[in-house]
């Protein structure tokens, strides 16, 4: 039977490979011709588009999935992998090397991003697997009023799945994307009653920060990357003058305010 996912294995040599692309673009660039060596030139322009294209794979991933439409997740996470790879390739050629400018904090970004996937797929994928193969640690009773807290976020909670879903259980219940869309004050006050159950229980308390905190990270950096390729399409599209700092604009824009 041929394995569709990535293997360890073959997820390290991707990765080896993104990385050796990188390092051999460096030491090739002062060879290359000045288009390539300048940024802002029309082929670093049009790389910057072609890889922040493939980086919005992985944000499909993530609509699809929150959105329920996630039919095949090994296609996605491959797709994910891949395509993450190839993007950051195409972004660190786009830098044109300049990497003391602010922009190449999103390729630094894209590395730390890359880190912590790999750490996950690696390390903690193993790790999760022990906690669930583990036997449970002991059990630490709650006092009185923390009970009686647990006992009145359920009946809210249960309040409200009546509204965002009714067919669904109370206890495998998750709010995805299509709650928020219908429903986003209910999907956001069900979610914030979740949390506070979870910090109650000590959930993430019950197995190690690496492990519970990699997401929440992963996830951290990856929008604040989104949002900084945002602000960086706004800027070179329509403060180009800034951008250009009195130098020729070669690429596409709109306007050039800020020169």
């Amino acid at each position: 039977m041929v394995r569709k996912d990535l293997s360890d294995r073959r997820l390290l040599a991707c990765c080896a490979a993104g990385i050796a692309a990188i390092v051999l673009w460096f030491l090739l660039r002062g060879a290359l011709p000045e288009a390539w060596r300048v940024p802002g030139s029309p082929e670093l322009y049009l790389t910057g588009v072609a890889g922040v294209i493939l980086l919005l794979v992985p944000v499909a991933f993530v609509v699809a999935k929150r959105g329920g439409g996630g039919a095949n997740p090994v296609n996605w996470f491959n797709a994910h992998v891949l395509c993450s790879l190839a993007g950051m390739v195409l972004i660190a050629i786009h830098s044109g090397g300049f990497l003391r400018r602010p922009p190449a904090l999103l390729l630094l970004a894209l590395l730390a991003l890359a880190v912590l996937g790999v750490w996950a797929r690696v390390r903690g994928s193993r790790r999760i697997a022990a906690t669930f193969a583990s036997k449970a640690p002991a059990f630490r009773v709650p006092d009185a009023a923390t009970r009686e807290r647990l006992r009145e976020l359920i009946v809210q909670k249960r309040v409200l799945l009546a509204q965002l879903d009714p067919r669904a259980s109370e206890g495998t219940f998750s709010v995805n994307l299509p709650h928020f869309i219908r429903s986003p004050r209910m999907a956001l006050a069900y979610r914030r009653l979740a949390l506070e159950e979870s910090r109650l229980l000590g959930t993430r308390a019950a197995v190690s920060a690496q492990q519970a905190w990699w997401r929440p990270l992963h996830m951290v950096l990856a929008w604040l990357f989104v949002l900084g390729v945002v602000i960086h399409v706004i800027t070179v599209t329509f403060f180009a003058g800034y951008v250009a700092d009195g130098g020729p604009i070669t690429w596409w824009h709109i306007t050039a305010w800020g020169g």
